[in-house]
C-alpha cells in the first residue's frame, strides 16, 4: 500500500470524545465530589471493592473502583430495564475500545452519507474514490457499515483499512459485503454508543449527501465542536463536481441560521465545502499540516505542533487572536509537567494560551498555525 503522506502517523493523544474544556469548567463542585467518589453507599462493600481492585493490579485503579462502586449504587434504585440499558451500553463501548485499540497509531476518517445511494450513482463513486485515496495515504476509514455511501467507503478503502460501526435496525440495512465478516465490524444496539465511537475514534469527517441520519450526524458533530464537548477536527462536506446538495444546505444555514443570529458567523469555520475528492483530501491534510493535537492543562489550552512559530509569527498571532486570549498572551512553552507524566506528545513544540470559550475562533487559530 502506498503511503505518500505522514498524515497517518502520531494521532492525537487525547481521545476526541474528551471535552476541550479548562479545569474550571470540567471540575465543578459536583464533579469534584464525583472525582473523590461517593462509594456504593455501603462502607463494608466499598472496602471489599477496594481490595478486589487492588489485588487485580489494574491500570487506572481509581477509575475502575469508581465504576464498580457506581454500579452497586445504581443497582439500589434502577429497575431491570434501566440496568439492561447500562449493561448493554457498557459492553458495547468496551468491545469498541478493544477493537480500535490495536490501530491507535493510524489516523482515521469517518464517512457519513445515505444508505440508499446506489452503486451506479455519482455520490457512490465519489465516496469510493475518496476512501481509496485516503487509504493510499495511510488513513483508515470508518463508516456505519451499511449499504450506499457506507459500502462505497469500505469498497474504496478495502477491508484491511476499514472499520464498520453498525447499528441494529429492524429494517433497511445490514452490514455491507465489504465489511460483513471482518473482525473490525461492531454492531451497536444504541445510537448514542455508536456516536461516541465515531467521535472518539475519528481524526476527520467526510459527509456526503444523505437523509435524516446524515443531517443528525452533521449537526451533532458541529454542535459538539461548537460547545467544546469534543476535539476540533476537520469536517468536509463532500459533493459531486457540480453537485448542489451542500451548497443549498449552506445557503439555508446562512440565510436562516447565521443571518438571524442563531449561530456566529465564525461557526462556519468548523466545516468546508469540498466539490471534489481532491478538495476534500486537501482540506484534511491542510488541517494536520502543522497542528497535531490539543489539550487543556489546568486553565491553559496547549496546542501541540510540528513546527513552532517564530517570534514574529507569534506576535502576529497575538494580534490577530487577542479577542480569545482571556489573560496573558499566546506563548511558546515546553511540555507541561502533566503532559510529561502522561508521556503525552512531549517531543513536539507547543504554544499555550488562556483561551475564552469561542471554539470557532480556536479553530481559526489552528488554521493560522497551519500556515506556519
Amino acid at each position: 500500500m502506498a503511503m505518500n503522506s505522514d498524515a497517518h502517523q502520531d494521532p492525537p493523544a487525547v481521545p476526541g470524545i474528551e471535552p476541550l474544556e479548562p479545569a474550571s469548567r470540567r471540575l465543578t463542585p459536583t464533579r469534584q465530589r464525583m472525582r473523590r467518589r461517593t462509594g456504593s453507599g455501603d462502607r463494608a462493600l466499598d472496602a471489599q471493592i477496594h481490595a478486589l481492585v487492588e489485588s487485580a493490579g489494574a491500570a487506572d485503579a481509581d477509575l475502575l473502583e469508581d465504576i464498580v462502586e457506581t454500579a452497586f449504587r445504581m443497582a439500589k434504585g434502577a429497575n431491570r430495564g434501566e440496568m439492561k440499558l447500562v449493561s448493554r451500553s457498557f459492553r458495547e463501548l468496551g468491545r469498541s475500545f478493544r477493537i480500535f485499540a490495536p490501530y491507535r497509531a493510524r489516523r482515521k476518517v469517518s464517512i457519513f452519507g445515505s444508505a440508499r445511494t446506489l452503486a451506479g450513482h455519482a455520490e457512490y463513486a465519489v465516496a469510493r474514490e475518496f476512501a481509496r485515496q485516503m487509504a493510499a495515504r495511510g488513513w483508515m476509514v470508518i463508516t456505519g457499515a451499511g449499504p450506499g455511501i457506507m459500502a462505497a467507503g469500505h469498497e474504496g478503502a478495502g477491508a484491511e483499512n476499514s472499520f464498520g460501526v453498525g447499528i441494529k435496525l429492524p429494517t433497511e440495512q445490514s452490514a455491507n459485503e465489504f465489511i460483513a465478516r471482518d473482525p473490525k465490524l461492531i454492531d451497536f444496539k444504541y445510537f448514542f454508543t455508536r456516536k461516541i465511537t465515531f467521535m472518539k475514534e475519528s481524526d476527520a469527517f467526510a459527509l456526503l449527501p444523505g437523509g435524516f441520519g446524515t443531517m443528525d450526524e452533521a449537526y451533532e458533530l458541529l454542535t459538539l465542536m461548537q460547545t467544546g464537548k469534543t476535539a476540533i477536527r476537520p469536517v468536509v462536506l463532500l459533493d459531486t463536481p457540480g453537485g448542489t446538495y451542500w451548497r443549498e444546505w449552506l445557503d439555508f444555514v446562512r440565510r436562516h441560521v447565521v443571518d438571524k443570529g442563531l449561530v456566529s458567523p465564525d461557526d462556519m469555520a468548523f466545516f468546508t465545502l469540498a466539490p471534489s475528492v481532491e478538495d476534500g483530501i486537501a482540506e484534511i491534510e491542510r488541517f494536520y499540516r502543522n497542528y497535531h493535537s490539543a489539550r487543556y492543562v489546568g486553565e491553559r489550552l496547549v496546542l501541540r505542533l510540528r513546527r513552532a512559530p517564530s517570534p514574529a509569527q507569534l506576535e502576529r498571532l497575538n494580534g490577530d487572536f487577542a479577542d480569545i486570549v482571556a489573560a496573558g498572551k499566546i506563548q511558546r512553552i515546553a511540555a507541561t509537567a502533566e503532559e510529561v507524566a502522561d508521556d503525552d506528545c512531549v517531543a513536539l513544540p507547543r504554544v499555550a494560551l488562556r483561551a475564552d470559550h469561542n471554539f470557532a475562533r480556536i479553530r481559526q487559530l489552528i488554521d493560522a498555525l497551519n500556515e506556519i
